[in-house]
């Protein structure tokens, strides 16, 4: 029979921690995430769903706005034979409207593996969730925090450690490389004439 403290993990043990983006184009002027502990990590159990919507009865989190369904989405924590990761699948338990992963619209009741980094959009909410690694089997945390721009057009969302930075003192993705050079020029050349019509 085992001891009890051998099946509890312990304090040093790293948790799963999933950091979770959120943006709303009118989240500035309406209380939409009063009801979120922003910046703190929470733990929860790996067995049970944890759900994000407008019923705090019956979800984990709840977005303060009616336009949000009662039950909005489930992430289900899993892990594969022999292997320490801790994963999560996505399903979109909204009957009124549609829930993308990275593009890929998944309808009620549906799911899909969730990648490391996914940016999740449903309504006009748009959220990055970034998954940590961690060693504990049981359990593992959620830290919720907003972001000033949409993730989908963030510009430092994902530089590589080796990337190149740009002469203008930002990295910008690919595709916003374009969106700039329509906008701004990249390169200056001081033998240009300024014209005036």
């Amino acid at each position: 029979m085992m001891n009890v403290s051998e099946t509890m993990e312990t304090e040093e043990d790293l948790l799963t921690c999933l950091h979770i983006k959120l943006y709303h184009p009118q989240q500035n002027c309406k209380g939409l995430y009063s009801l979120l502990r922003l910046g703190n990590r929470s733990r929860h159990s790996a067995d049970d769903p944890f759900r994000l919507g407008r019923d705090t009865q019956a979800c984990t989190f709840g977005l303060f706005d009616a336009r949000v369904s009662r039950k909005q989405l489930a992430l289900h924590a899993y892990r594969k034979p022999q292997s320490p990761d801790m994963l999560f699948t996505i399903q979109n338990l909204s009957q009124r409207g549609q829930l993308s992963v990275n593009g890929s619209v998944l309808g009620y009741l549906e799911r899909m593996d969730l990648p490391d980094k996914a940016l999740i959009r449903f309504g006009e909410y748009e959220m990055l969730i970034v998954r940590e690694s961690g060693e504990a089997k049981g359990s593992f945390e959620v830290e919720f925090e907003v972001l000033a721009v949409p993730p989908s057009r963030e510009t430092c969302m994902c530089v590589p450690t080796n990337t190149p930075v740009m002469d203008t003192g930002s990295y910008v993705t690919s595709t916003f490389q374009a969106e700039l050079r329509a906008h701004f020029p990249l390169e200056t050349d001081e033998t240009l004439l300024c014209h005036t019509g």
